[in-house]
């Protein structure tokens, strides 16, 4: 298996994090706005759903020529981003790629929970170089972060089938990543029943 390279932490960060925030800076600026293409009118969101899918794609490829490695996670979320995204332009119908979040985070809960009816948790196939946890741990783990994808995807639909589409890109900005870290967060007591010391005496 190829080793990951290491790159500037910083500029890892700007490339998993750029698109997004340069998605919700320009859809603050484009909203209210909007553009005729073609003879076809487009709403700012539109437009910058359109701008987002290459730059996201760029940094996703950018990641992948600088480290040798992308994971599985980040392949699913270009793949659908391409096509809810793509679908949302070309049919001019921003409902697609606001269904985009509830289908990724549905898609892993689903894959989550076909590993556990196999006994397995593939969750530890992605993160155990990050976390080494015992095989319980990583059940137990894999487990809640089954139904926490299952909840983020039910939270992903009500909000924007029920609020506006403002609304939508400050939970899809900022809720869905507080989320996540608080839900690692408050997995603490886990960590440290199940928690793997790593062995640095060098024998």
């Amino acid at each position: 298996m190829a080793q990951e390279r290491q790159i500037n932490p910083m500029v890892k960060m700007a490339l998993e994090y750029g698109p997004i925030i340069l998605f919700f800076v320009a859809y603050l600026r484009l909203k209210d706005r909007v553009f005729t293409i073609g003879g076809t009118e487009y709403d700012g969101f539109i437009v910058v759903t359109a701008a987002f899918i290459p730059i996201l794609v760029a940094a996703t490829g950018a990641i992948w020529a600088l480290t040798g490695k992308i994971n599985r996670m980040q392949i699913a979320t270009v793949v659908l981003v391409v096509v809810f995204g793509g679908l949302s332009v070309w049919l001019n119908d921003d409902r697609f790629f606001k269904m985009k979040p509830t289908m990724i985070y549905a898609f892993f809960s689903g894959l989550l929970a076909f590993g556990l009816l196999r006994g397995r948790s593939y969750l530890k196939y992605v993160m155990e170089e990050m976390m080494p946890l015992q095989d319980a741990g990583w059940m137990l783990l894999t487990k809640r972060l089954m139904l926490f994808f299952f909840g983020m995807a039910i939270a992903n639909e009500l909000i924007w089938r029920m609020f506006s589409t403002e609304i939508w890109v400050y939970f899809k900005t900022f809720g869905l990543t507080a989320a996540i870290f608080a839900f690692f967060m408050t997995q603490g007591s886990l960590f440290q029943t199940y928690g793997i010391e790593k062995d640095d005496s060098g024998a």
